[in-house]
């Protein structure tokens, strides 16, 4: 099975270091950016990625601005879009979800958690 390539999205590198640690013991490439307009050009480009991990609380551009974005890209309207956040309150979830997220994940990450969502993709 080839390995499934995750786009991080995170304005804070700590989060991203730690992501991609865990993923990479996990058998999984992993791709960053700090921002969601960085993201953008990347995702623009012909890279391959198979899923994308979005904080959505980002500055500049944030997930609910972004994942819209990012799903009207003709070559990445497939691609999951996991939302991540620390904003784990009554109806966030939804929100996510109603901004175009395929899914959604809460801070601190549970890693099972984690894996169920990205092995199901």
């Amino acid at each position: 099975m080839d390995k499934k390539t995750v786009l991080i999205i995170d304005d804070d590198a700590r989060n991203i270091f730690a992501l991609t640690a865990t993923l990479k013991v996990k058998g999984f490439n992993c791709l960053s950016c700090l921002g969601a307009h960085e993201a953008l050009v990347l995702l623009k480009g012909d890279t391959p990625i198979d899923v994308v991990l979005i904080d959505m609380m980002m500055p500049d551009m944030d997930g609910y601005e972004a994942i819209p974005l990012i799903k009207a890209l003709n070559n990445r309207r497939d691609v999951p879009v996991i939302s991540v956040t620390a904003q784990a309150m009554v109806g966030d979830r939804d929100k996510c979800l109603a901004a175009g997220a395929d899914g959604y994940i809460a801070k601190p990450i549970d890693v099972d958690k984690l894996m169920t969502v990205l092995n199901a993709l």
